[in-house]
């Protein structure tokens, strides 16, 4: 059965339409974007495969095309389109965050962070710049590493910095294999990232860890 044989009330765009973007599931919200299915099966049903391949949204987003063209129905078109959708969700957050306090805006930070780092499938380091008013300069990763482990070097973290002229820091990196909290190591990195751009009157805000489901905030926990 086609979509637009479901009773209205239940097909994806006009329950959109009804009561919001923010109350359709993950499938319904695909299926929007996706608009047609295939052969004996609907939008939604491609949609479901699609979740059920790659195990959740970050993993359709993050997913190459040599793997999304393993679904039936899905290929370069489809393919350009995620990555489009993709890069103007960072390029729209990343202006709000040009335009306001980021400090006072934590949900939309993580949510920014989130869209650069959950879905990499290794490590990286990156940073978010601040002016004095903590609007967003750049976002920039300044390291990539292993799987396990990345290294960081206080030295060209304070270099950046000040090459910005920046007046605060929001550290990041992702835990591509595991959960948000925070090893030993990651305290001390926090530490020796905080005491070097001390020295330089530029503040670290926070730290924030992104995993594949979750954030970790050192702010919000007070560990900053």
């Amino acid at each position: 059965m086609a979509i637009t044989d479901w009773p209205e009330q239940e097909r994806p765009r006009e329950k959109l339409l009804r009561t919001g973007a923010v109350s359709l599931s993950d499938a319904e919200l695909l299926a929007i974007f996706l608009r047609v299915g295939v052969a004996g099966k609907t939008a939604v049903d491609l949609a479901r495969e699609l979740l059920q391949h790659f195990h959740s949204l970050n993993g359709v987003f993050s997913a190459d095309l040599k793997q999304m063209s393993r679904v039936s129905g899905m290929g370069v078109s489809k393919y350009c389109q995620l990555q489009a959708v993709l890069e103007m969700s960072k390029r729209a957050l990343g202006e709000t965050l040009q335009q306001n306090d980021s400090f006072r805006s934590p949900r939309q930070v993580k949510d920014y962070l989130q869209l650069q780092l959950s879905a990499l499938q290794r490590e990286v380091f990156g940073i978010l710049f601040l002016d004095a008013q903590n609007r967003l300069i750049a976002y920039e990763t300044l390291f990539e590493g292993s799987l396990m482990q990345t290294n960081v070097y206080p030295r060209e973290v304070v270099k950046r910095a000040l090459a910005l002229n920046a007046a605060a820091v929001i550290l990041s990196h992702n835990h591509p294999g595991g959960v948000a909290s925070p090893s030993r190591a990651d305290e001390q990195l926090t530490l020796s990232l905080k005491e070097a751009l001390m020295l330089v009157d530029v503040k670290v805000l926070d730290h924030i860890i992104v995993a594949k489901q979750e954030t970790f905030s050192f702010s919000e926990q007070g560990m900053i």
